[in-house]
């Protein structure tokens, strides 16, 4: 099925923006629901926010939810996670991941390597 790929991870200050893509196989983007999850230091993986195959059905976790934007486009085969207003608290290693669009990490069998961002204070 190939590989996700994330890029776009960085050192931000608090405040700022940064947009993470997720190039995917069109095989799995074009049939699976796409979805962003994090893992900060010494964290568990937690839900970010994901985008059903068709585009439709868009959900967030409360804590990113009026901060990030996640979008698609169909002709790159590539997903996207606008953050604004990054907080320190946002820290973390951003996967990529294809499965069933909801926030059940255990749903998605196709994962990326990751992106790392960290926002300083």
């Amino acid at each position: 099925q190939g590989q996700l790929v994330e890029s776009g991870g960085a050192l931000v200050e608090a405040g700022g923006s940064l947009r993470l893509s997720c190039a995917a196989p069109g095989s799995i983007f074009h049939s699976y629901g796409l979805g962003w999850f994090r893992q900060a230091p010494g964290k568990e993986r937690e839900f970010v926010a994901a985008i059903n195959w068709i585009g439709t059905t868009i959900t967030y976790a409360d804590s990113v939810k009026g901060r990030f934007t996640i979008s698609k486009d169909n002709t790159k085969n590539t997903v996207y996670l606008q953050m604004n207003g990054l907080k320190p608290d946002d820290t973390a290693v951003y996967y990529c991941a294809g499965g069933s669009g909801s926030p059940r990490g255990d749903e998605y069998p196709y994962w990326g390597q990751g992106t790392r961002v960290t926002v300083s204070s």
